[in-house]
């Protein structure tokens, strides 16, 4: 369960990575950047989602 967080982690620094990347390179609205940040988002849910119901099947435990 750890591995797959950090993937999904790494994927939204990534997806934030290219759309910086692509707002910087086009100095007009790009679709690119525009797609980035909605993966980013969807990555971002996903994530939050996948702990939530990991949490309720108890996959992964309260202790700190």
């Amino acid at each position: 369960m750890r591995y797959i967080v950090f993937l999904f982690i790494a994927l939204i620094l990534g997806s934030l990575g290219s759309a910086l990347f692509y707002m910087i390179k086009s100095k007009q609205t790009n679709p690119r950047v525009v797609w980035s940040l909605t993966l980013r988002v969807a990555f971002s849910v996903a994530l939050f989602l996948m702990l939530m119901i990991s949490y309720k099947l108890g996959w992964i435990g309260d202790r700190i």
